[in-house]
C-alpha cells in the first residue's frame, strides 16, 4: 500500500503559477526594452523549457491543466507589465534617447555570450550564419534608422508582432529591438498607452478605437508568431543548430549599429520632404515628437562618459540575468 509521501507531485501548484507570473513580468519588461530577450527572462525565472513545452502542447490542442496555468500566468503577467509601463518607457526613449540607447547597447551586447555558449564549438556554418545575421541587421539599420514613427500600414504592424513574438521564443534575441529598427517600437508603445488611458478613463471610445487599430494587428502577428515561428525556429535548431545560433549571434552584434546613442529628433522645417511628403504647417501641427527625423550630434565629454557607464551597466545586467538563468532549473 503506498503512503501519501509516495504520491506524485500535483500537476498544478501555487509555486508553478507564481514562477510563471514572475517570468511573465520579466518577459513583459524585456519586450519593452530593446536589447533584453524575453526568452532570457524566462530562463532567469527557471520556466523557459516548461514554457516552450507548454506552447507546443497547446498548439497541438493538448490542454493539460499544467500547461494552461503556466502559459496563462506568464502571458497574463507579461500583458499587465506591458500595459502599465509602455507609456513611461516611450516617454523616456523620446525625451532621453541617448541615455536609453546607451543602456540598450549594453543590454544587447550582454546577450552575445549567452548565444555563444549555445553555439560553441563554432564551425564554418556558425561563422557564415553570424556574417549573414550581422549583415541583415546593418542593412535594416541603414535603410530604416531606429526610432521613426509616421504612418505604418496595419499589415506591417502584423509583421512586427510576428517578428516580436518569434524573438520571444529564443534567448538572446530582443523583440523590442526588432520593432525599433522596423520603426514600429514607439508607435506600438504609444498605442498600448492609449489603450491603458482609454480603459482608465471609462472606455473613451475614440481613444480605444485608435489604440485597437494598432494593437489588434500586432496581436494577430504575436499569436501567429508564437504558433508558427516558434515551431520553425525549433526545426531550424534541430536541423541546423550551428548555423542558426551563428545567425542569432550576428543579429545581436549587428543590432548595435542601429543604436547609435548620440542622435535626437529634430522638428522638420517647412518645405522639407519627410517620408515622401512635403512638410506644411498643417503636417507640422500633426506630427508627434516620435515622428521627427533623427540627426546625429557631437556628444559632450559628460555624455560620452555617461554613455560608456550605461553601456557597462546594461552589459553587466544582461550577463547577470543570463548567469542566473543558466543555473535555473526547468520546471
Amino acid at each position: 500500500m503506498s503512503s501519501p509521501a509516495d504520491a506524485p507531485p500535483p500537476e498544478v501548484s501555487l509555486g508553478l503559477a507564481l514562477r510563471g507570473a514572475l517570468g511573465g513580468v520579466l518577459m513583459g519588461l524585456a519586450n519593452l526594452v530593446p536589447g533584453i530577450s524575453g526568452g532570457t527572462m524566462l530562463l532567469a525565472a527557471g520556466v523557459y523549457p516548461a514554457f516552450v513545452g507548454a506552447i507546443a502542447e497547446l498548439t497541438l490542442l493538448r490542454f493539460r491543466a499544467r500547461s494552461l496555468v503556466l502559459v496563462g500566468s506568464i502571458v497574463g503577467a507579461a500583458a499587465l507589465a506591458i500595459l502599465l509601463l509602455a507609456g513611461p518607457t516611450r516617454t523616456l526613449v523620446i525625451e532621453q534617447r541617448w541615455i536609453m540607447y546607451s543602456l540598450f547597447i549594453g543590454l544587447t551586447l550582454g546577450g552575445v555570450p549567452l548565444v555563444w555558449r549555445l553555439a560553441r564549438p563554432a564551425t564554418t556554418s556558425t561563422w557564415l550564419g553570424a556574417a549573414a545575421g550581422f549583415g541583415l541587421m546593418v542593412l535594416m539599420a541603414l535603410t530604416n534608422p531606429a526610432g521613426g514613427g509616421g504612418d505604418i500600414h496595419p499589415a506591417l504592424f502584423t509583421l512586427g508582432g510576428l517578428a516580436g513574438a518569434g524573438a520571444m521564443i529564443l534567448p538572446g534575441v530582443s523583440g523590442g529591438y526588432l520593432l525599433l529598427v522596423l520603426g514600429q517600437y514607439l508607435p506600438i508603445l504609444g498605442a498600448i498607452d492609449k489603450l491603458r488611458a482609454s480603459i482608465a478613463g471609462g472606455l473613451d471610445t475614440a481613444l480605444l478605437l485608435e489604440a485597437l487599430s494598432v494593437v489588434v494587428p500586432v496581436g494577430i502577428g504575436v499569436v501567429a508568431g508564437v504558433v508558427g515561428v516558434s515551431h520553425a525556429l525549433r526545426w531550424a535548431l534541430r536541423r541546423f543548430p550551428k548555423g542558426t545560433f551563428g545567425v542569432l549571434m550576428g543579429l545581436l552584434l549587428g543590432a548595435v549599429v542601429g543604436l547609435w546613442p548620440f542622435q535626437e529628433g529634430r522638428p522638420p522645417e517647412l518645405g522639407e520632404r519627410l517620408e515622401g511628403r512635403v512638410v506644411t504647417e498643417a503636417l507640422l501641427a500633426e506630427l508627434e515628437p516620435e515622428d521627427y527625423p533623427l540627426e546625429r550630434f557631437a556628444p559632450s565629454a559628460g555624455q560620452l562618459g555617461g554613455a560608456l557607464l550605461l553601456i557597462g551597466a546594461g552589459l553587466g545586467a544582461t550577463l547577470l540575468i543570463g548567469r542566473i538563468g543558466g543555473s535555473g532549473e526547468a520546471e
